[in-house]
């Protein structure tokens, strides 16, 4: 792959620490959620995760909708990571569920934009086969 753009974070102390990107944009501390025994008091992987997957679904989205001259405008996409223990073998794992709104389009073509976005996004093609990924999609009934 011929890198377009190259992010770059540090994280120190794990779900208990600090994350910061190098340009400085992003300076978080890190919080176990309450169901994960920790306080809430900050955000967490999941979270991150889920915000990220989000913007980059609907990005793709958009992209692949411009193509096809569809009417996306008043869409999102709300991102849900869920973590828990891997039922495959030792540690934790993964599913993603998006609730996509596609609010101008008839449910069959919002239907086949999600799937076909679900082709062109990083994200999803970083995911296949790794974990779970749904989606929820409400179009126009």
């Amino acid at each position: 792959m011929k890198a377009m753009y190259e992010a770059q974070a540090k994280a120190e102390a794990g779900r208990d620490g600090r994350i910061w990107s190098d340009d400085g944009k992003i300076d978080l501390s890190l919080t176990p959620p309450k169901a994960m025994g920790g306080s809430g008091a900050g955000t967490n992987p999941e979270q991150l995760f889920a915000a990220g997957y989000a913007a980059c679904f609907h990005s793709a989205m958009l992209f692949v909708a411009k193509g096809l001259k569809a009417d996306t405008s008043g869409s999102s996409v709300e991102g849900h990571v869920a973590i828990g223990p891997n039922e495959a073998g030792p540690g934790f794992a993964l599913a993603v569920r998006h609730v996509v709104s596609l609010p101008n389009l008839p449910q069959a073509d919002a239907e086949a934009l999600v799937a076909e976005a679900h082709k062109v996004c990083p994200y999803s093609n970083a995911t296949r086969g790794n974990i779970p990924v749904d989606f929820d999609v409400r179009g126009r009934q």
